[in-house]
């Protein structure tokens, strides 16, 4: 997250979406050791991630690639990861199936540790079958790519972290909270591959930024 953020900072503002791809797989790609990259090159799973939603001011287009959302004058705009709708929606069906305390799934979940072997799998198809930065050549058929008129335009990015993405930060930090008081394995209306840890204040990281243009 901090290198791509740094690439962010120092690169050109009139860079185009694949441009900006290179250059943050080419900072990542730089932290490898070369005696990992052979390993790295067959196993996706390992290797460092990010996703990241992009505003660029001077083309006026937002670029997702990976797992993020966002908000364009409150219409949702998301790209997420094959599978994990369903691996959710798994995980919540074995917890509800359960004859354990929901309880204990906060502590230890079992159910999570049932899914993760298929989310292996998944990762498996980094970069070729869903886009990520990982210091590899980005898969560019996955990255969604929306383009804005001169309009005035209000515009939400944010990380998958939370679960109803409003048009304010407090807004969405409200029914963040609301979700972890009442649905913290989030096996509910909003379904995840992981729960509210104890004492956590969120399930994932979370990035929230508004602007208008």
């Amino acid at each position: 997250m901090l290198t791509v953020a740094a690439v962010i900072r120092k690169m050109k503002g009139n860079v185009s979406c694949q441009q900006f791809c290179s250059l943050a797989t080419k900072a990542v790609h730089s932290y490898y050791k070369k005696d990992l990259l052979e390993h790295l090159a067959d196993h996706p799973e390992d290797r460092l991630a990010a996703s990241c939603i992009v505003f660029s001011r001077l083309r006026r287009e937002i670029w997702m690639i990976g797992d993020c959302q966002g908000l364009v004058d409150s219409v949702l705009l998301e790209n997420p990861k094959p599978s994990e709708q369903e691996l959710a929606e798994q995980r919540a069906a074995l917890i509800t199936a359960s004859p354990k305390p929901w309880d204990h799934f906060l502590t230890h979940d079992t159910a999570r540790e049932a899914i993760i072997p298929r989310m292996l799998e998944t990762m498996k198809q980094q970069n070729n079958g869903y886009s990520v930065i990982d210091g590899f050549p980005v898969d560019m058929a996955h990255v969604k790519t929306f383009t804005l008129d001169f309009r005035p335009w209000e515009i939400v990015l944010a990380s998958d972290g939370y679960p109803f993405l409003c048009p304010t930060l407090a807004e969405s930090e409200e029914r963040l909270a609301w979700q972890r008081e009442n649905d913290p394995l989030n096996i509910g209306q909003f379904k995840a591959t992981k729960a509210f840890t104890p004492g956590s204040n969120s399930f994932d990281d979370r990035a929230y930024i508004r602007f208008t243009v």
